[in-house]
């Protein structure tokens, strides 16, 4: 791979996920930043509250890209967020070059959080930026509970993080409510 593979651009939601992936390549050296997109989301408030308390505990620049909408999106599976998120950081971050990196793991039904999905978008972002961008996906066969685990091991601040889908409190229903409740996770 081109570019500059110390580098790593983490799509981050202000979740588990994409906190944990912070603390891992920082572990292995890597210079470190943080792109959120607010696209209308209905936790979009409170996941970048969050985004920006844990940007600050690991001392990382972090960008925010907010697309105006007037879409009615749904709690669930969101059909393409992940390639729209991909995208976003391509058109918004023209000049990087590096790892782009996501926090998805296994466990999860949604097609965007599968191997076959990275493999293909790989390919898109390798011919669009001419070999100087590659995403990664450390977590991709580790499921939830390991992802807390070493969380919990390599003291991540977990207790930053939010992951309710509904943009309130912790409602308590959805799948984000209902994998911190499952796996005790404040």
């Amino acid at each position: 791979m081109g570019g500059n593979p110390s580098r790593v651009l983490i799509l981050i939601s202000g979740g588990i996920d994409s906190t944990a992936c912070i603390k891992y390549y920082q572990d292995l050296g890597f210079k470190v930043e943080g792109f959120f997109v607010d696209y209308g989301q209905k936790a979009r408030l409170k996941e970048c509250q969050s985004v920006e308390k844990i940007a600050d505990y690991y001392k990382i620049n972090s960008d925010t890209l907010t697309i105006h909408n007037t879409l009615n999106l749904s709690s669930g599976e969101i059909r393409g967020r992940n390639g729209f998120l991909i995208m976003a950081a391509l058109l918004a971050k023209p000049d990087f070059s590096g790892l782009l990196s996501l926090g998805i793991h296994r466990g999860v039904p949604y097609y965007d959080c599968s191997k076959e999905f990275i493999k293909k978008m790989n390919g898109v972002v390798t011919e669009y930026s001419d070999g100087q961008i590659k995403i990664d996906t450390p977590f991709i066969d580790w499921d939830k509970k390991m992802i807390v685990s070493y969380c919990r091991d390599s003291g991540v601040p977990i207790h930053l993080t939010y992951s309710c889908e509904t943009g309130d409190e912790p409602c308590g229903k959805c799948l984000s409510c209902l994998d911190r409740s499952a796996l005790n996770v404040c």
